[in-house]
């Protein structure tokens, strides 16, 4: 509405949303780089984690379709945001996925086979290697918004330990929407926490469209009801999000609170394998969402530049092939745990009401047996 013209109203409060983009969808600049940015080497590490990232996509839908893999959330066209988060975090940080960051995941340590055995059904998946980043790092997080809250807790614990770590919590625009992601929000400016919230808004949250979700203008203004910073960046720009994601990180980590980011981009696969988008999406409208995919930006920009050959794509596609090969038949060749293992990790010490139940199924042995 507009301001009343008189002397019993007055502002209290007004807002800025911006929108940071460093490359547009041609591959060219649109701004001065920042200094990371501007060595070649930094840009061609993003490009191959993004092209590693959607080799290893496509190979587990295909391993869904052929009934060798649960049903999966893909990344295609998000490979971006993931490969920034990847490369803005330090390593003793914490990363809170939800389940579509896979590039974070594989940066930070996580082997391709884990994130395979996760959407398995195998828990093991879940346990990252020792003496990596993603060590300390949290699962995926299929339930909508419910890691949000948990953020707060890890970001305390850094608080009260006088420690300079920041957590990186994730979520999709459809969480924004939920009583976790803001109670989080709410929380986290009122103990002026080292955390960052990144919401990955890919324009569907499954079949309802982000106009649909909220009638805010941005999902970067649902940090100014917490009391933090937001701010919107192009979330197929690598250059664009990793920077604003360092500078939201940096400020985290030097003890001035608490920042919300939202990476606009497009999720041009199904929300997962059990879905079939064009019961409800347009055509078109993927179509016209192609064009901003930030891998095929980013190879524009590094071949227009001289820093990006055929020979350089050939050499990482095949690297890549054969790297997500070896890591789909060591998931594959993995021995699933024996069924008593359901209860080993549900409980430090196991209820008296669920030991028999334990020995029973151990007694049973494995399915298919013969007793």
């Amino acid at each position: 509405m507009n301001a009343p013209n008189d002397t019993a109203h007055r502002k209290v409060a007004s807002f800025e949303i911006f929108h940071t983009q460093y490359l547009d969808p041609e591959g060219r600049p649109t701004a001065e780089w920042p200094v990371w940015a501007q060595k070649p080497e930094s840009l061609r590490e993003l490009y191959r984690l993004m092209v590693r990232t959607r080799v290893f996509d496509k190979k587990a839908v295909s391993l869904q379709r052929t009934g060798q893999l649960g049903t999966y959330a893909a990344c295609l066209g998000q490979e971006a945001i993931g490969a920034a988060i990847g490369h803005a975090l330090a390593a003793d940080d914490v990363f809170m996925p939800a389940y579509r960051e896979y590039a974070a995941q594989f940066a930070r340590g996580v082997p391709m086979k884990d994130v395979l055995l996760y959407w398995g059904g195998d828990e093991r998946g879940m346990v990252y290697p020792e003496g990596t980043p993603a060590y300390h790092d949290f699962p995926l997080s299929v339930p909508i918004g419910t890691h949000v809250p948990h953020s707060i807790g890890v970001a305390y614990a850094f608080k009260l330990r006088g420690e300079k770590r920041v957590v990186l919590v994730s979520c999709g625009d459809g969480a924004s929407s939920k009583g976790d992601f803001l109670e989080a929000v709410s929380s986290a400016k009122v103990w002026d926490l080292p955390i960052v919230f990144l919401v990955n808004n890919n324009q569907w949250a499954i079949s309802l469209p982000r106009q649909k979700q909220t009638g805010a203008q941005t999902l970067a203004q649902k940090a100014i009801a917490g009391g933090m910073p937001g701010e919107q960046v192009d979330g197929n720009d690598a250059v664009a999000t990793r920077e604003v994601l360092s500078q939201a990180i940096a400020r985290a980590r030097n003890g001035e609170g608490p920042s919300l980011v939202e990476a606009i981009t497009y999720r041009l696969h199904d929300h997962t394998t059990a879905d079939d988008a064009r019961r409800y999406r347009p055509d078109e409208e993927v179509q016209a969402a192609w064009g901003n995919c930030p891998i095929k930006r980013t190879k524009a920009y590094l071949q227009r530049s001289g820093h990006w050959s055929d020979a350089d794509e050939q050499r990482l596609l095949a690297e890549a092939a054969a790297e997500v090969e070896a890591q789909v038949q060591a998931f594959l060749d993995t021995e699933p745990e024996p069924p008593a293992a359901i209860f080993d990790t549900l409980y430090e010490s196991l209820p008296k009401s669920l030991v028999w139940q334990r020995e029973e199924v151990i007694a049973a042995g494995p399915i298919g047996e013969d007793h």
